[in-house]
């Protein structure tokens, strides 16, 4: 198989994605999350089941509407509640539990948490100094154990993975919260474990194949890795599509950044990464 061979096939698909995602945050933004922006969650649980639509009539009673996001988090104990809103005073707390209860006396409060704004721009400042010390790194690790080169290619790799997951999160509107920005930190991480696999393959067959132009060794080390890739990722993939499908609520942003990145980890470890490094090694020899 010519996976390299292709490489301008796989960039393109990857620009696409990418680029519509950039359309989706220049039209609409992020849709920032309580956690970044302040506000209040309250979470409630029933014994019966209780349409979000029932909880957002009686929150239109006692007039708190603005904002507001009802979402279920039923488990196999109890039917629950979500509700995330603007920032909350401890009575119109104490009047949406009274409301719930005068319709649902079985209701129960499990949680209330509120985050101020201030929080949530330390929040967002912290989220972001998280990933460029994780890129930083990265870099120091792949320059000193491989070459410069492919450590810049391994943080444009990982751009790309972040990238693509902001980009369909924006495009799909779900919210942005801090499980979301663990999920990135986590996804940086097995991203760039797959692809140190493949480097490593790389830099064992240049030893080995020194007088093979560096396409055709690269293009191998690729094919010798992919089932390894492949088995490891899907084995991974279902996991967490599991815990997407029969997980709590409050998990489901979480799985599913992970989802989506781990699945653009796996195709860029694959065909941008090694690639890339192609493309930069050919450019090198040229000039010389």
């Amino acid at each position: 198989m010519d996976i390299l061979g292709k490489r301008r096939l796989w960039y393109t698909l990857s620009i696409t994605i990418i680029v519509i995602g950039l359309l989706f945050l220049a039209m609409g933004g992020l849709n920032f999350g309580i956690d970044f922006q302040g506000g209040t969650i309250l979470e409630f649980k029933f014994d019966q089941s209780v349409t979000n639509e029932e909880v957002r009539n009686i929150l239109q009673d006692i007039n708190i509407t603005s904002d507001s996001k009802v979402q279920q988090s039923d488990t196999l104990d109890f039917h629950g509640t979500i509700i995330r809103t603007k920032e909350l005073t401890p009575p119109q707390i104490n009047d949406i539990e009274e409301g719930l209860k005068n319709n649902y006396p079985s209701t129960e409060m499990l949680r209330t948490q509120t985050v101020y704004p201030i929080i949530g721009q330390e929040l967002r400042t912290r989220a972001l100094l998280a990933l460029l010390i994780a890129s930083v790194a990265i870099v120091l690790y792949i320059s000193v154990r491989f070459e410069f080169r492919f450590a810049i290619v391994s943080i444009i790799t990982l751009l790309h993975d972040v990238l693509i997951t902001i980009g369909i999160f924006a495009i799909l509107g779900r919210e942005i919260n801090t499980p979301f920005v663990a999920a990135l930190l986590t996804i940086i991480g097995y991203s760039i474990n797959d692809t140190i696999v493949i480097f490593d393959r790389i830099r064992e067959n240049m030893k080995l194949m020194h007088k093979t132009p560096f396409e055709k060794l690269a293009n191998q080390a690729v094919i010798d890795t992919l089932p390894r890739s492949i088995n490891t990722s899907l084995t991974t993939l279902i996991t967490i599509l599991a815990i997407y499908l029969f997980g709590g609520a409050s998990i489901k942003v979480f799985m599913l950044a992970l989802f989506i990145g781990m699945f653009a980890g796996t195709y860029s470890s694959i065909f941008i990464a090694s690639p890339l490094l192609v493309t930069w090694t050919n450019r090198l020899v040229n000039k010389k």
